[in-house]
C-alpha cells in the first residue's frame, strides 16, 4: 500500500497543476517614440484577456519601420504600431504584415483605409501644420498668412521654422504638402523662394519648436513653425499657469497641411494570432480612442470616440489638408528629398 500511495499522491499533484489557471500569455507590440497609452486603459485588456502586454519603442517611425522589416524573418513582437502614410507601400512591400478584417472597421470611415487587404489598419491622424505665435502676429500689427504662397512674402522674411525632411516626419509631411499644392515640377521653385525669403531649417521637430519658435520657448526667433494642429491644444494641456485660450494657432488654409495617418498590424509569424487580434480590436475601439488624444496628440479615427474638451475647442482639424496616394510617396519620396536637399541646403 504505501509503495501505492506515494505515486498516486505525485498524479494528483500533477494532475491539479494541469487543470489548475494559467499564467498570463506575453503579447509584444512594437512601436515608434511617441506612442503613449493611460497605464489603467492597458491593465484592463490584460486583466480581460489574461495577458501582459510589453511594449517595445524603437525610434522615430522611419526606425520602427526599418527593425520591423530587419526581423520580419524573426519578428520581435506580434503587432506593430506606427507606420504611417508616408512609409505605409514600403511596409507592405516588405510584407512585414498579415492580413487582418477587424469588425471594428465598419466603424472607420473610407478616406482612413489605405490598405484593401486589410494588413495595415488605421489607428489615427494628425495634420501638420504651420502652427503661428498669436502675440507676434497682434503685437507686429502683422496679418497671419493664409496660404503657401503667402509665405515668400517679403513681409514674412525670415519668421518661418521648418525641419528638414530627410531626417523629421513633420518635415517631410509639410514637403510633400509643398509637392502636392505645386506639383513635382513646381515645388523646388516654392522652396527656392522660401530660402530667398529666410526660411530655417533645422534637423528635428524639438528643435524647431523648443528652441526657434517664439510661443514655445518665449524666445525665439521665429513665429511660425511645422508643427501639428493639434500642438495649440497641448499648449493649454501643459501650461503651467492655466489658460483660456492657447497661445498658438494653426494655419489650416486649403494645402497648407499635410494630413498623417498611422496604422497598426499584426505581424508576419506571430504566435500569439488570437490575441494579435484582440489588441488591434482594442486600438481601434472606443476605450482607446478616445484615451489617445490626450496622451499622443492624434485623432481618433472611429467616429464614435470623443474628443476631449481641449481638442474640440483648440484643435480643429484641417478642412481641405493636403494628401497623396501612398504608392506615389513610396515612388518619389526618396528622389523628392534629394532634389530637395540640392536645391534649398547647397
Amino acid at each position: 500500500m504505501k509503495r501505492l500511495l506515494i505515486p498516486t499522491f505525485l498524479l494528483v499533484c500533477f494532475l491539479l497543476s494541469a487543470c489548475g489557471p494559467k499564467g498570463p500569455a506575453t503579447l509584444t507590440v512594437m512601436t515608434h517614440d511617441s506612442f503613449a497609452v493611460s497605464a489603467d486603459v492597458v491593465t484592463a485588456f490584460e486583466q480581460t484577456n489574461n495577458v501582459k502586454v510589453t511594449f517595445i519603442k524603437s525610434g522615430d517611425a522611419g526606425a520602427a519601420l526599418n527593425k520591423a522589416i530587419l526581423s520580419k524573418d524573426a519578428p520581435l513582437a506580434d503587432i506593430f504600431y506606427g507606420v504611417d502614410n508616408t512609409f505605409l507601400s514600403r511596409a507592405l512591400e516588405a510584407g512585414i504584415y498579415e492580413p487582418y478584417a477587424s469588425p471594428l472597421l465598419a466603424n472607420i470611415p473610407a478616406e482612413f483605409k489605405l490598405d484593401p487587404q486589410n494588413r495595415a489598419l488605421p489607428v489615427d491622424y494628425g495634420d501638420v501644420c504651420i502652427n503661428y505665435d498669436k502675440a507676434y502676429f497682434t503685437d507686429h500689427s502683422l496679418a497671419v498668412p493664409q496660404s503657401l504662397e503667402e509665405l515668400t512674402r517679403p513681409e514674412y522674411k525670415g519668421l518661418l521654422v521648418v525641419e528638414n525632411p530627410a531626417t523629421s516626419s513633420p518635415g517631410l509631411a509639410f514637403l510633400l504638402a509643398t509637392v502636392k499644392h505645386f506639383g513635382a515640377d513646381g515645388y523646388l521653385d516654392y522652396w527656392r523662394a522660401l530660402r530667398a525669403n529666410g526660411v530655417v531649417i533645422v534637423d528635428g521637430w524639438k528643435t524647431a519648436y523648443y528652441t526657434n519658435f517664439s510661443a514655445s520657448s518665449g524666445h525665439g526667433p521665429q513665429p511660425m513653425a511645422i508643427s501639428y494642429a493639434s500642438s495649440p491644444a497641448a499648449e493649454v494641456v501643459y501650461a503651467e499657469t492655466p489658460l483660456t485660450e492657447s497661445p498658438t494657432a494653426s494655419i489650416l488654409g486649403p494645402d497648407t497641411c499635410f494630413r498623417q495617418i498611422e496604422f497598426v498590424g499584426i505581424l508576419n509569424g506571430t504566435k500569439n494570432r488570437a490575441l494579435a487580434e484582440k489588441f488591434v480590436d482594442f486600438m481601434l475601439g472606443v476605450t482607446f480612442q478616445e484615451d489617445m488624444p490626450l496622451q499622443m496628440f492624434m485623432f481618433p479615427v472611429n467616429p464614435e470616440a470623443r474628443l476631449p474638451e481641449a481638442f474640440i475647442q483648440y484643435a480643429p482639424a484641417a478642412e481641405q489638408p493636403a494628401a497623396l496616394s501612398p504608392d506615389l510617396i513610396a515612388a518619389n519620396r526618396d528622389q523628392w528629398i534629394a532634389d530637395w536637399t540640392e536645391a534649398v541646403l547647397r
